[in-house]
């Protein structure tokens, strides 16, 4: 059994006023400075035939999908797949929930990013009682196990979440529900949602204390503000995924540089 981490994030303990760019040229500046050292990194592990999950989590309209498009929009996209999780179909309902992310684990030298991730079981399920209470509450140690077994097998696993205040989260839909091009993305179980926060937030944090672990620690990210959110999602999944790892490029092959300057001549 993994034992969660002595130290773990807790919602109320998070500063909502995290700093805000001051203009657009900033943040740019250095957004594209992460986009090309992740793109290092993912270099180095497709170099290496590393593996990396990242899974994101967070409160509706906190802004995953805008995170993720940031972090993969410089990426080889041979070497990275994003998985949007919905609720399961009928076929995988009938099977263990852990069952259809086995199924998307990555290839050797690949990333695969989790848009909502096998959390759902002990945060929407628990809930809204999609899961029975001794289902969601056996579901943490069977969580720690998955992932001991992923990282005792070599991946890395960072997991994110992206924390909105109810004010914002408000405003947030108030811009979808006005603006035609956004509209398909607020749903009345959104709303459902937000008037069960109190439940929520119980459960984000139960679940913060109960499987934020050494090997794969919760990053909690103020979302408030947009460009904010971005960068610290990048610069967090850039230390995690960099730490003990060589981003430098590889040496050429010997035997390719030796043909190259005989064509050359």
């Amino acid at each position: 059994m993994t034992a969660a981490s002595t130290t773990y994030p807790r919602l109320a303990d998070l500063d909502m006023k995290a700093h805000r760019y001051a203009d657009k040229g900033a943040y740019q500046k250095e957004l594209e400075k992460l986009q090309e050292t992740i793109l290092h990194v993912q270099q180095a592990y497709w170099h290496a035939k590393r593996r990396a999950i990242i899974v994101f989590e967070g409160w509706d309209a906190a802004g995953k999908g805008g995170a993720i498009r940031r972090l993969t929009e410089n990426l080889d996209p041979r070497g990275v797949h994003v998985w949007p999780i919905a609720a399961p179909t009928a076929a995988e309902q009938g099977r263990h929930y852990l069952w259809r992310f086995w199924q998307r684990l990555p290839e050797p030298g690949t990333f695969a990013i989790f848009d909502r991730s096998w959390y759902g079981r002990v945060l929407v399920e628990r809930v809204e009682a999609f899961a029975k209470p001794h289902e969601w509450r056996r579901a943490y140690d069977e969580i720690n196990e998955f992932e001991r077994l992923l990282t005792d097998d070599g991946v890395r696993i960072v997991k994110l979440f992206l924390h909105l205040s109810p004010q914002e989260q408000l405003e947030r839909f108030k811009e979808r529900l006005n603006n035609p091009y956004k509209r398909w993305k607020l749903t009345a179980e959104d709303l459902r949602n937000r008037d069960r926060r109190g439940a929520y937030e119980q459960a984000i944090d139960e679940m913060f204390a109960r499987t934020s672990t050494d090997r794969a620690p919760w990053a909690l990210i103020p979302a408030d503000a947009k460009w904010h959110a971005r960068v610290a999602v990048l610069r967090h999944v850039v230390s995690a995924l960099a730490e003990g790892v060589d981003i430098t490029p590889p040496p050429l092959d010997p035997l390719v540089k030796d043909q190259l300057e005989k064509l050359l001549k």
